[in-house]
This record gives structure tokens, C-alpha cells and sequence, in this order.
């Protein structure tokens, strides 16, 4: 063999090596996404997977080239969720993402190994998803939507924008401890402020609808829509039958008050899925999603609806109007 060819095989046989690690290191990973969505979301442009794909992005994980999306949305139900959850896994990805307790939920039933990075859950503790929120020890981790001492505020604002009200229906999932868990905190605190609220489970649309016009015939009623996958499903519907009925409601994001609701306190939502890139990116740079702490939110915004108030009949105090974050009218 000449020298020339020889130092030309070696040279290609030192370069292919590198090469060969190089695209073994950029194989594509593949991530699942889950979120419980009524066909009509209002807030389609907030999708987790446009902000969760933008988020990445931003840190080196473009999809079609080093990341594969799977994407399955589902209606809120214990059995949609499973559904859709166990087609995920059957994908073997390398990490899931889901929104809402219900998909949470859905997911840790489907897999207890494959790592999950969860946003808006109420309750990660009491739901038995993660042991703690400094260490969750599971494979489980995320960012949790509000403490359960949030409820005691949808009282508390129900009564200073509605004085007359007296009566409150709690609208909940009670088949999650969310759900319990936030009307335990309301009916701790009704009395106090001069309300006796009742639950109303969330089922389905015709249950809510008939539930919420029979309760809206007494005088004085109101109503409190506490977080769950259903309520958000059935967010037009809840809204509307509100409206039609003239009862003053407080909401727990601010989708409702854009869709004609009167008042919302909680979290940013949509932050959440913008945060919860970086808890994938480092996932699938080799962290445990056991060993990264539960995150909550550091800012709750107040939003009221001035249109509806009007309509209601209402005056809003001007202590309350200092304090609101964003103003429709």
C-alpha cells in the first residue's frame, strides 16, 4: 500500500469514530404531551405544546431534528385520560408532559418508570404523586398550581363583589383529592364571611346545566368553580349557564372572565408551560425528575369583568378595582 492511501484510511477511519459518537449523541428523544381540552378552548393559542416546543427550542431541542412530539389531547374523563395516556407510553418516550390533574393522573397509573414533568396540579402531595415537594422521590415532578389556602380567596371575593349572596354552589371534580381538598377550604371559610355553599359535582354538560338553573331559582345564589380538567372542558357551558341564570361567579383562571365570566383569582397558567421546558431539558440531560423539586407559583393575578358586572347589576368596590390585575370591559 502507498503512503498516501494509507494516511488517507487512517485519517478516515480517526474521523469516523467521532462522527459515528456524534450521532449517536444527537439521536432523536421523544417526548409525550397530554392536556384535557374542550374542542373550542378559547385558549388554543396558550396550547402547551406551542409554548413547551418554543420553550425547547430555546434550549437546543428542535423537533424533526433531535426531538420527536407526541401529542394526544383527551375530554377530561378518568377514561379518556387512560386512554390516551397508555398510548404515550406505548411510544417509549423519554419523557412525558402533562397538563391538568387529570392527565396527571392518567399518566402515573400508565407508567411508574418513564419520568413525567406535570403543570397546573393542585394538590401533587395529596394526589400521591410526589412524597414531598422539596424531593419528590417518584418519577414525577413539576409545577403545582396553587396551594389549597387559594380557595379560601374565591369566598372571600365572591362576597365583597356580590354582598347580597348567601348561597354558593362549589362547582368540583369529586373524584380527585383536588376537588376535596378545595371545597374543604371554601366551606371552612363560608361561614365566616356569610355564605353556605353546597357542592356540585362536575359531570357532564346536561348535570351542570340543570344543576346550576335549579339552584339559580333561589334567592341570592352564587357560585364558585374550583380547578379541575372538567370545569375547563365545560368552560363555555359554565360561563353561559352563569350569564343566562344572573348568578355572580368567581372562576380560578382568566379564560372564564374573558369568555363573559365576572371575576377569576389564581395563577399565570401559561407561564407553566413555559417554565416546564427546562425541567424536560434537564431531564433529558440526565437529571431525575426524583430529584427536582415541585415549583409553585410566585404571582396570582385578580381579573374582573366590568360588562358582566354591569349586567349583573353589580358595583364593583373600588378597593377591589385597585387591586385587579387586568380590567375587561
Amino acid at each position: 500500500m502507498k503512503r498516501r492511501e494509507f494516511i488517507t484510511l487512517v485519517g478516515g477511519a480517526a474521523l469516523a469514530g467521532p462522527l459515528a459518537a456524534r450521532a449517536q449523541q444527537e439521536r432523536a428523544r421523544r417526548i409525550g404531551v397530554l392536556v384535557a381540552k374542550a374542542a373550542d378552548d378559547p385558549e388554543a393559542q396558550f396550547r402547551p405544546l406551542a409554548n413547551i416546543r418554543a420553550g425547547l427550542e430555546q434550549l437546543g431541542w428542535t423537533a424533526g431534528r433531535n426531538l420527536e412530539i407526541d401529542y394526544r389531547e383527551h375530554a377530561g374523563t378518568a377514561e379518556s385520560g387512560r386512554q390516551h395516556a397508555d398510548e404515550l407510553v406505548a411510544l417509549a418516550p423519554d419523557v412525558l408532559v402533562c397538563s391538568g390533574t387529570a392527565s396527571a393522573d392518567a399518566l402515573l397509573r400508565a407508567t411508574h418508570t418513564v419520568p413525567i414533568v406535570f403543570v397546573n396540579v393542585v394538590d401533587p402531595v395529596g394526589a400521591g404523586y410526589v412524597e414531598s415537594l422539596g424531593r419528590p422521590g417518584g418519577n414525577a415532578t413539576g409545577f403545582m398550581t396553587f396551594e389549597y389556602s387559594v380557595s379560601a380567596k374565591w369566598a372571600e371575593l365572591l362576597k365583597q363583589i356580590a354582598p347580597a349572596v348567601t348561597r354558593a354552589v362549589v362547582l368540583r371534580d369529586p373524584a380527585s383529592t383536588a376537588g376535596v381538598g378545595q371545597f374543604a377550604v371554601i366551606q371552612s371559610i363560608a361561614p365566616s364571611v356569610g355564605i353556605d355553599v353546597s357542592p356540585l359535582d362536575v359531570r357532564d354538560a346536561s348535570a351542570i346545566e340543570r344543576a346550576v338553573t335549579a339552584f339559580a331559582r333561589s334567592p341570592n345564589a352564587g357560585m364558585i368553580v374550583t380547578a379541575s380538567g372538567l370545569a375547563r372542558v365545560h368552560s363555555q357551558l359554565i360561563t353561559a349557564v352563569a350569564a343566562r341564570n344572573k348568578i355572580p361567579a368567581v372562576y380560578y383562571r382568566r379564560h372564564y372572565v374573558t369568555e363573559g365570566g365576572l371575576l377569576s383569582y389564581g395563577p399565570d397558567f401559561v407561564d407553566q408551560y413555559r417554565r416546564a421546558p427546562r425541567y424536560v431539558d434537564r431531564i433529558l440531560k440526565g437529571e431525575k425528575a426524583a430529584d427536582l423539586p415541585v415549583q409553585v407559583p410566585t404571582k396570582y393575578e385578580l381579573v374582573i369583568n366590568l360588562k358582566t358586572a354591569k349586567a349583573l347589576g353589580l358595583t364593583i368596590p373600588p378597593t377591589l378595582l385597585a387591586r385587579a390585575d387586568e380590567i375587561i370591559e
